[in-house]
């Protein structure tokens, strides 16, 4: 067992604030004209579907985290549950979303930033975000807490304004506020297409869950923050999607720019509002030009928090020995930080120079639902399963509830583009080739720890 351990220093509203960063308040534009392509003009009614299952797994992540308030998250609450060859194979899914979103932070940058400057090639952009993040990483969470509670208070004002300048430059009339809502019956398949993509904005309840042995009073702080964070962001995404389907209805203008749509639709409420006319010369592109600045430090801050947590499962994972343990389960004597995975990560990353956006976007949703799938079967097996006692409300809460959530996951898992589904299949499938050589073919146990330093780490 490593003698250094990480220190507990985040708060409930620091977890929020992580959360928050990890999602992005305005990553509703990451997959803005994807998304709202697929749905037909309904990304609002998108988010409401997959809110509708988000919401139901992270109660179930609640129930996990308070029951083990270990660094992990899905892997660890799987491997404790049902034994550790399936919490690798979950865990070994659960890699694959936290290893993409960060080159999807990095590809976003690249891609917006070379937007703004044409003359600068893209990579440069995605190399150098990639080096200043890793290097944030390296020298510890409580200097990357304090950079998320600043670039989440600059999306706010932003979000602020763009709200209020759609909603009083827009018409209000019956039709133009139905027509995101109005859905037909044959816009289903691809809202549920969707609604599986957007399951990579609601990433950031489940990575909290990867900071629990950063976190003060980790069984009470990290269900707080799950939650709290989920109904913020849900509820920032939906109003966000409506107002800006009202500034820009005419969505079928983005099948061929999908990626860069979102910056036609700050041009059109440029256009709108009267902010020329309140500041001058300033007024020109204001909208336009304040979202590249807010949005691109947020995809950074996500980067951050992306690389903070996915080198924390690898942490995890390196001390239960299912990864090398000289590599991964090692901290940094000054900064407290897993650096060797962090610069694990990095090195990953560096796929971003070569990878295409919509791919990376599918990948990072194959893994997610796995691993949602999973945590509400860890709280049905060791809530109601494990229980003599089954009364009523035991039944619904850990009962009816994580089955909701099973198989809304599952409905979402199988409306996945049949790309995303052999590469997925394809990683299941290396991993589990990797179980089988770490088992000597299912003859050993996968190495893991007892239960004295668990209940060590839960009590430290």
């Amino acid at each position: 067992m490593s003698a250094i351990k990480m220190k507990r220093v985040l708060t409930t509203p620091a977890l929020i604030a992580f959360g928050l960063a990890y999602m992005v308040p305005l990553g509703i534009f990451t997959t803005y004209g994807e998304v709202t392509v697929a749905s037909n003009g309904h990304l609002p009614i998108a988010y409401v579907i997959t809110l509708a299952m988000i919401f139901f797994t992270a109660l179930s992540y609640c129930r996990m985290a308070n029951k083990l308030p270990i660094a992990g998250s899905a892997y660890s609450y799987v491997q404790h549950t049902f034994g550790g060859r399936i919490g690798f194979l979950v865990g070994w899914a659960q890699i694959l979303d936290y290893l993409f979103l960060p080159i999807l932070n990095y590809l976003v940058l690249g891609i917006y930033l070379n937007e703004a400057f044409p003359s600068i090639p893209a990579y440069v952009f995605v190399l150098g975000s990639l080096c200043s993040v890793s290097f944030l990483n390296y020298l510890g969470i409580k200097l990357i807490n304090s950079v998320n509670f600043t670039l989440i208070i600059v999306q706010m004002f932003f979000i602020g304004l763009f709200i209020f300048l759609t909603l009083t430059n827009v018409s209000l009339t019956p039709e133009a506020m139905i027509k995101p809502l109005a859905v037909n019956a044959g816009d289903f398949s691809g809202l549920m297409s969707g609604a599986a993509i957007l399951c990579l904005a609601f990433l950031g309840f489940d990575a909290i869950a990867t900071l629990a042995e950063e976190s003060n009073d980790a069984q009470k702080s990290l269900p707080r923050a799950i939650i709290w964070t989920v109904l913020i962001a849900g509820s920032i995404f939906l109003v966000v999607s409506y107002s800006a389907h009202l500034a820009y209805p005419n969505w079928t203008d983005f099948v061929s720019n999908k990626d860069t749509a979102s910056l036609d639709v700050m041009r059109k409420v440029d256009s709108i509002s009267n902010l020329k006319e309140i500041l001058g010369k300033y007024g020109n592109d204001f909208m336009y030009n304040f979202f590249q600045s807010a949005y691109l430090t947020g995809v950074f801050a996500s980067a951050m928090t992306a690389q903070t947590s996915v080198s924390r499962i690898f942490y995890a994972m390196g001390r239960e020995g299912v990864l090398p343990k000289q590599i991964f389960f090692k901290i940094h004597p000054r900064f407290r930080t897993p650096y060797l995975s962090i610069l694990f990560v990095a090195c990953f990353s560096l796929l971003s120079l070569v990878l295409d956006l919509s791919l990376v976007v599918s990948m990072i949703s194959f893994g997610a639902l796995v691993a949602f799938t999973f945590v509400n079967l860890c709280v049905i097996k060791s809530y109601l399963w494990d229980i003599k006692t089954k009364t009523a409300k035991v039944l619904f809460k850990y009962g009816v509830l994580p089955a909701i959530g099973v198989l809304l996951s599952l409905w979402l898992w199988t409306s996945l583009d049949e790309t995303a589904m052999i590469v997925g299949l394809v990683w299941l499938a290396v991993g589990f080739c990797y179980l089988v050589y770490l088992t000597k073919g299912f003859t050993k146990l996968l190495p893991s720890i007892d239960h004295q330093e668990l209940n060590s780490i839960i009590k430290d």
